[in-house]
């Protein structure tokens, strides 16, 4: 999902402590994503309640957001509005692998391959509308800020970035760079250890801190050159040049400074480079949306997650007394510092 540039950007690992007092956009479609993938029975099968409803998204939405907001960190998760048109050939393509996925997760199942059903599983998950607005319910009674984009959510979370409405723009993908995020933060969603698709041995996740102006500086590159290199690369609105990868389209663009005389060095072609240059230039986004951090409403969690989809009461009221305890302190904090600056 998005460009891979892990291979040519600087990156700053950090602690979750060190992101205290940062508010952060969210790409919520990616966090979700990760969750169903991640949150899963060691056969692969998803969490799921008496009712047969998928409930590992709301598990990882109410534990993981504990965790952030116990740091410090004020989140806010944006959602997807319509695609670009562009976009609908990587929909399918994806759509495709999920369903092939599937089908080799439930045979591995039958033949009793666990490791390999588990590997299946992550990659067949699913973004359904139930899924979609059960977590905008529980993110609503946490307390968390949620933006509607009329497009894509990474898009968004970067113009907020940008226009400087948060800190920073958090997705797993590049892409938040392209749609011109000053700062994107990988793995906030996703820290510790994760196993390997395909292997019985763990990695350990870092958060990552991705600033666009040190991008640009290391690379040689301006934003719209970074853009190319990633059009050639491929990107979810085209189809890149086959054999080209990062290293490759960097020492191609440094040496014809742009796609086009790039292309022609190589005698390659890549079909409406105007237009998906567009699509991360001048994007669909809106202002109209309101970041504003509540308390969570207790009766509603525990109702909506314990009532609702079989969540354990005392797991739950646990995370929330987290949360309540650090809004509790911040408070105190804000009520000292009036103090001091009406003195000072």
């Amino acid at each position: 999902m998005g460009v891979n540039l892990s291979d040519i950007v600087p990156v700053d690992v950090v602690q979750l402590e060190d992101l205290a007092g940062r508010t952060i956009a969210i790409d919520a479609y990616n966090a979700i994503y990760q969750f169903l993938s991640v949150i899963r029975q060691p056969d692969g099968t998803p969490l799921m309640d008496s009712r047969g409803r998928i409930t590992s998204h709301l598990a990882g939405l109410l534990y993981r957001n504990t965790n952030l907001i116990e740091a410090g960190i004020h989140p806010s998760y944006v959602f997807d509005g319509l695609p670009p048109d562009m976009k609908r050939e990587t929909i399918l393509e994806r759509s495709e692998k999920r369903v092939k996925a599937k089908m080799e997760w439930e045979d591995a199942l039958k033949k009793g391959e666990y490791e390999k059903a588990f590997s299946k599983a992550t990659r067949a998950s699913r973004i359904t509308n139930d899924i979609v607005e059960s977590s905008r319910i529980l993110l609503t009674y946490m307390g968390i800020p949620v933006v509607q984009a009329p497009e894509e959510g990474e898009a968004q979370a970067a113009y907020m970035a940008l226009k400087g409405g948060v800190w920073a723009a958090s997705s797993q993908d590049f892409d938040s760079l392209l749609f011109g995020a000053p700062r994107l933060v990988r793995n906030l969603t996703v820290t510790g250890k994760r196993k390997m698709p395909g292997r019985s041995d763990y990695r350990a996740v870092s958060i990552e801190i991705v600033e666009l102006s040190k991008v640009l500086s290391q690379l040689g590159l301006t934003r719209e050159q970074l853009i190319d290199l990633c059009i050639l690369m491929g990107t979810d609105y085209n189809a890149g040049v086959s054999g080209i990868g990062p290293k490759k389209a960097l020492k191609l663009i440094r040496e014809h400074g742009g796609i086009d005389s790039a292309l022609e060095s190589i005698g390659g072609k890549i079909p409406k480079v105007e237009a998906v240059r567009s699509l991360f230039l001048e994007y669909e986004k809106t202002d109209e949306y309101l970041l504003d951090w509540k308390a969570p409403d207790r009766d509603r969690v525990i109702e909506f997650l314990c009532e609702g989809h079989d969540f354990s009461r005392s797991r739950v009221e646990s995370a929330l007394g987290r949360i309540e305890e650090r809004q509790k302190v911040e408070r105190i904090q804000t009520r000292s510092q009036s103090s001091l600056d009406v003195f000072g």
